[in-house]
């Protein structure tokens, strides 16, 4: 199946907090998405894999992806090397995306700015003939990065205030990670309730900057063109 857009997670739950909204609106504008989560997150202090997994694929739904798909590197060990490399590439080459959204280049936890280096140089070597996978090659056409815990300034965004009930329908089908006040697990820095105010928060800040009420936020390593500059009003 080919894809528009392929965004990619290092953990279950990175692309509904970074980016779901960005996900919502383009399928509602007739795009197709898919999902590919490089771990099952099972590192995570609330949860295990199997859960984290029946959550992720209940935010799909709500989020009308096309597919989602996960690997197994393993959390917070996995490396940018050959064997993960390959894999990515795999993905890649199958569904053919143009655009790859993926993980902060830093942030508070140190697997996101390591799998935006792993996805970024993937996208790379797609592109290479002589990178073997029994596939024809692939490179996307642009690759983004949606900003996570750490503020980093945008170098565009998007507005995506039609889509903000529905982003945070996806991400608290993690009901296992995020505030619940019935829950037994251990506090962590993101089940309080002002975990998500500050992510609506630095929304509703990047949204103002384009007079609208929210906003995703998202870096790229290559600047992006446009045809003209009313593409930018």
């Amino acid at each position: 199946m080919k894809v528009d857009i392929l965004t990619i997670g290092v953990h279950p739950d990175d692309v509904e907090l970074g980016c779901s909204g960005t996900i919502l609106k383009h399928i509602a504008l007739g795009k197709t998405v898919g999902i590919l989560d490089l771990t099952l997150g099972e590192m995570g202090t609330r949860g295990d894999a199997e859960l984290r997994t029946q959550e992720a694929m209940k935010a799909a739904k709500i989020m009308g992806a096309s597919f989602r798909k996960q690997l197994t590197f393993e959390d917070c060990f996995f490396e940018n090397n050959k064997s993960h490399l390959i894999e990515i590439i795999k993905v890649i080459r199958e569904h053919k995306p143009q655009i790859v959204l993926c993980n902060a280049i830093s942030d508070r936890h140190p697997d996101h700015g390591r799998a935006a280096k792993l996805v970024a140089d993937a996208c790379f070597y797609s592109g290479l003939v002589k990178i073997d996978t029994r596939q024809p090659e692939w490179r996307p056409k642009a690759v983004y990065h949606y900003i996570q815990d750490h503020y980093i300034h945008p170098h565009f965004v998007v507005d995506v205030t039609a889509f903000a009930d529905k982003k945070r329908e996806a991400i608290m089908a993690y009901s296992s990670q995020f505030y619940n006040p019935d829950s037994k697990e251990p506090e962590t820095p993101i089940s309080s309730t002002e975990f998500l105010e500050s992510l609506y928060s630095k929304m509703s800040i990047w949204g103002r900057s384009i007079n609208v009420r929210y906003a995703e936020g998202f870096t790229t390593v290559r600047y992006p063109g446009v045809e003209n500059l009313f593409d930018l009003i």
